[in-house]
């Protein structure tokens, strides 16, 4: 009889591991759909668009290591160490990667593929598009449809516009 070698569930720790990465990454793009939003707005070359998104995931990174070691500091007495920060590297890591899309887009600006203004709004859309497909993803987990998915779906992507209306309301 053939063993069953598939694998069970991921453990709570994993589960709330993926939990706070998506969570982050999730924070990073509404942060970044903001950034390149107010970039449009500004006078800012591709040069200057690039450093800021650039500097904004780092800081974004960086602010969320120094909080986490906080954290773990205050509640265990001492730095985390060894697996505590390869997990709280994991975790932040998707707050630098979020800089990706939206420099692919400046680059392309860059290259005169198409304007900057251009570039960044897209990389806005791109980044409220990626809201709408991690709500009905999470819909769909949930169990109730195809409707309801896309409802959810629908409901983040408007806090990624709301956003962008925000900072364009606020002329930056």
């Amino acid at each position: 009889m053939a063993e069953d070698r598939r694998p069970g569930p991921p453990s709570e720790a994993a589960t709330g591991t993926l939990v706070d990465r998506l969570k982050e990454r999730i924070y990073a793009t509404i942060t970044m759909i903001a950034v390149v939003v107010g970039l449009s707005l500004s006078e800012a070359g591709t040069t200057g668009a690039l450093a800021t998104v650039l500097t904004t995931a780092l800081g974004l990174w960086l602010a969320a290591l120094v909080a986490d070691q906080q954290a773990h500091r205050t509640v265990h007495g001492h730095l985390a160490t060894g697996h505590d920060l390869r997990r709280m590297l994991y975790v932040s890591s998707p707050l630098l990667s979020c800089a990706l899309g939206p420099g692919v887009m400046i680059a392309l600006a860059a290259l005169d593929v198409m304007s900057l203004s251009t570039a960044l709004m897209t990389a806005a859309g791109v980044g409220v598009a990626s809201l709408f497909v991690w709500g009905c993803a999470g819909g769909l987990r949930m169990g109730g449809g195809i409707l309801l998915a896309v409802l959810a779906g629908l409901a983040d992507a408007v806090i990624g516009v709301a956003v962008a209306l925000v900072k364009t309301a606020a002329g930056h």
